[in-house]
Order: structure tokens, then C-alpha cells, then sequence
């Protein structure tokens, strides 16, 4: 493993004194063994690049935002807070970056965020469930509405 230098004097020692760990990023706080002085390094994590494979073959880079637009066009004139919304698609996400590919099926994120919405809003799911499913008529609403309230 390669030694970390001291900015100051240039000494290949340097002992870690504190660890710190952010949501993305390690903070270190180091000491050089011959001068003495302390500075402070970061190790950011690289993040993974996931693609979302489409229904007709296409790929594209998994976009956050487009999946938080989907959920919140769902929750329209919903009472649910922003930060239940943002907790839910960073779980979404995290689910999907656990996976041992980074090839996504637009499906599996469909199905990871109805499942989200179910619990959360029953009438924000039917909306949502009603594009991602391609519902065609009032029959489909129905069919669905009756499912969820058997699950009461």
C-alpha cells in the first residue's frame, strides 16, 4: 500500500490519529512522525455506474431524477413528506447498487418502487402502478383496487 507523504515536510510516516467516515467519503486526520505536523487527507468512495436496460432492449445510465419525477408525479396532491419520498428512492437505489450486476432491468425498478409506494400511499401506488403496469381502462384501476383492499 502506498505511504502518504507529509505536505509539509515531504516524510514518508505518518500515523493516522482519527477516522471519520461520511456518507460518501472517509476523513482522516494524520501526524507526521518526523516534523510532527497534522493534516487532514479524504478517501472518497467511487461510485458505481449502473445502466438501465428498457423494456425494448435500449441502455441508458440510471438517472436518479427521472425516478424521483415518476414517484412524485404519483404523489401528487399526496400528503407525504419530502424526505419519506427521498428515503424511498435512495433504498430503491441501494437495493439495486447490492445487486451483483450493473445491468438494471427497468422492471426490477418498477417493482422496487410500487412495493415502496403499497406501504407508503395506497392511492400514490394505484397512480404510479397504473403507468408502470400500462393499465388500459377502468377495469384494470378496479382490479387493482380490489387487491389492495383484501390486503387491509
Amino acid at each position: 500500500m502506498p505511504k502518504m507523504h507529509c505536505p509539509y515536510c515531504s516524510h514518508v510516516d505518518t500515523k493516522v490519529t482519527e477516522t471519520r467516515a461520511g456518507e460518501h467519503e472517509l476523513r482522516r486526520r494524520r501526524q507526521c512522525l518526523k516534523c510532527e505536523k497534522r493534516f487532514t487527507t479524504y478517501e472518497r468512495i467511487e461510485s458505481i455506474e449502473l445502466d438501465v436496460i428498457k423494456r425494448n432492449g435500449e441502455k441508458q445510465p440510471f438517472d436518479r431524477e427521472k425516478v424521483k419525477k415518476g414517484i412524485m408525479l404519483a404523489c401528487i396532491k399526496r400528503d407525504i413528506p419530502n424526505h419519506k419520498v427521498e428515503n424511498m428512492i435512495a433504498m430503491v437505489e441501494k437495493t439495486l447498487r447490492k445487486r451483483k450486476t450493473t445491468e438494471v432491468p427497468s422492471s426490477l425498478i418498477g417493482e422496487l418502487v410500487l412495493k415502496k409506494l403499497k406501504s407508503l400511499d395506497k392511492v400514490a401506488y394505484l397512480r404510479f402502478a397504473s403507468i408502470y403496469q400500462d393499465f388500459e381502462d377502468i377495469t384494470d384501476f378496479k382490479q387493482e383496487a380490489e387487491l389492495l383492499a383484501e390486503l387491509r
